[in-house]
């Protein structure tokens, strides 16, 4: 364990091995930190709240958390969570294993997280927000739950496994972004989208189906689903999973992985 001189650290907290803490970074007395994690300078972790009612931080082995991010008590995450700079992530929050998310994002707790999602940076998951499994949420999108603010009415927003948002979109409250869906870049989306379809636009429409778009690579390969051809930093057997499926539904080049 590897514990800055600066760095405060409760005597409550349960710290695995191998574990380093960061130059003034303050770990509560609720933190439960997996081994081999890394967390940077100017964090807090475990901040007590009354939201939080004392419930432990649990953050899985293998995570790194950078600089000056801030994770509040009572929300768990799974093994190999990674943060940008910056990251707050508030209360009752629930996420599976290599949880990504990027600088300046924030997660306004009460939600809930699959597998393996990815948030870019400048990302704001508005309460009650229920995210599927290798979801990607790109630069500043904003995912709402006030359906007259302000008041309050809570109404969260759904996204279902292997959706991806473009950059500077907005979901509004109760939506359901369904399964293999796109959203598209600037997009203002009022209503559900249909699984395997494309959104453009404010108020966003339909455009196409995600099949019909093809790989600008020369290719002319599907886009979509886009674990067909694109796997860096996923875990092993999750790539197994998938090329597989892709060799069985006969995706040409499905066994080619990206490269870093």
């Amino acid at each position: 364990m590897s514990i800055h001189p600066s760095a405060i650290v409760s005597s409550d907290a349960q710290i695995g091995a191998n574990v380093s803490i960061g130059p003034f970074t303050v770990v509560h007395a609720g933190a439960r930190i997996g081994a081999d994690t890394s967390i940077g300078s100017h964090c807090e972790i475990a901040l007590p709240s009354a939201v939080g009612e004392g419930a432990p931080l649990l953050i899985g082995d293998g995570s790194l958390i950078r600089s000056h991010s801030i994770f509040y008590e009572a929300s768990s995450f799974g093994p190999g969570l990674v943060t940008g700079h910056r990251v707050t992530v508030r209360e009752r929050t629930r996420a599976g294993r290599q949880l990504q998310i990027g600088t300046l994002s924030d997660i306004q707790g009460h939600c809930e997280m699959g597998e393996c999602v990815r948030l870019h940076s400048n990302v704001h998951i508005g309460q009650a927000s229920r995210v599927g499994n290798f979801v990607w949420i790109f630069p500043y999108v904003v995912l709402t739950n006030d359906p007259h603010p302000p008041s309050s009415v809570t109404r969260g927003v759904t996204i279902e496994d292997f959706a991806a948002i473009a950059t500077m979109s907005v979901v509004l409250p109760g939506v359901c972004i369904g399964q293999g869906a796109l959203v598209g870049a600037h997009s203002s989306v009022t209503r559900d989208v249909e699984p395997g379809t494309v959104v453009v636009g404010a108020p966003a429409r339909r455009v196409c189906l995600t099949s019909e778009i093809k790989l600008k690579d020369g290719t002319g390969r599907p886009a979509y689903p886009w674990r067909h051809h694109f796997n860096r930093g996923y875990p092993e057997d999750v790539v197994k999973a998938w090329l597989a499926e892709a060799d069985r539904l006969g995706f040409e080049g499905s066994a080619i992985s990206n490269k870093a």
